[in-house]
C-alpha cells in the first residue's frame, strides 16, 4: 500500500467516527427533547384528571349553569382527544392543532373560575378550594415545562443547524423539532375594567 492509500484511508475512518460521534451526540438531544415533550404531557394529564373532580364537585351547587361545566366536559374531551406523540414534535401543523386543543380547555377552565365568583357556598367549599389550588398549580407547572421543552428543542434545533452538523444531521434523519408559541394576541395588553 501507498502513502495515498493509507491517508485516504485514514481521511475515511476520522469521517466515519466523527459521523458517529455526531449521530451519538444527536439521538442524545433528541432523546432530551422527547423526554422534555412526556414531561409537558405529564402535566397536560394531571389537568385533565383533576377536570373531573372539579367538575363534580361544582355539580354539587344546585343552580351552577350547565352550559359552563358542559364547556368545561367537551373542552377536556377535546384536548385528551388529540395525541401528539414524540415523532410528531418536527410537525408544526400537529403541535398547532395540539395547542389549540389545551388553549380551549384552558378558557373553559377559566371561564368556570369567574362563574365560580358568584357561588359563595362554592368558593368556601373546601373541596373546590384544594381543587382550584391544584389546578392552579399545575397550570403553573404547565408553563414551567412548556419553557423546559422549548429551551430543550433551541438546544436541539442548534446543533442540528450547527455547520458541519448540519451534513450528518440531514443524511441522518434528524429534523427541527416545533416549538411551543404563545396564544396568538398574547403579544397584547389585555384591557382591564372596573366598572
Amino acid at each position: 500500500m501507498n502513502i495515498k492509500t493509507l491517508i485516504g484511508i485514514g481521511a475515511v475512518a476520522l469521517l466515519v467516527i466523527y459521523g458517529i460521534n455526531i449521530n451519538n451526540s444527536l439521538v442524545e438531544k433528541q432523546e432530551s427533547v422527547n423526554q422534555s415533550w412526556a414531561q409537558v404531557e405529564n402535566q397536560y394529564q394531571r389537568r385533565a384528571d383533576l377536570v373531573p373532580n372539579l367538575v363534580n364537585t361544582v355539580k354539587g351547587a344546585a343552580d351552577f349553569e350547565q352550559e359552563t361545566l358542559t364547556d368545561v366536559i367537551e373542552a377536556r374531551s377535546n384536548a385528551t382527544s388529540i395525541q401528539l406523540n414524540a415523532g410528531d414534535l418536527d410537525n408544526p401543523q400537529m403541535m398547532e392543532q395540539f395547542q389549540q386543543a389545551q388553549q380551549q380547555l384552558s378558557g373553559a377552565l377559566s371561564r368556570l373560575m369567574v362563574t365560580v365568583e358568584r357561588y359563595p357556598e362554592l368558593k368556601a367549599n373546601k373541596n373546590f378550594q384544594d381543587l382550584q389550588a391544584q389546578l392552579e398549580g399545575t397550570e403553573n407547572r404547565i408553563a414551567t415545562e412548556r419553557q423546559r421543552y422549548n429551551e430543550t428543542v433551541q438546544s436541539y434545533n442548534t446543533d442540528i443547524r450547527r455547520f458541519p452538523t448540519n451534513l450528518f444531521a440531514g443524511m441522518l434523519g434528524f429534523d427541527e423539532k416545533a416549538y411551543f408559541e404563545a396564544d396568538e394576541g398574547a403579544e397584547e395588553v389585555p384591557e382591564v375594567n372596573f366598572d
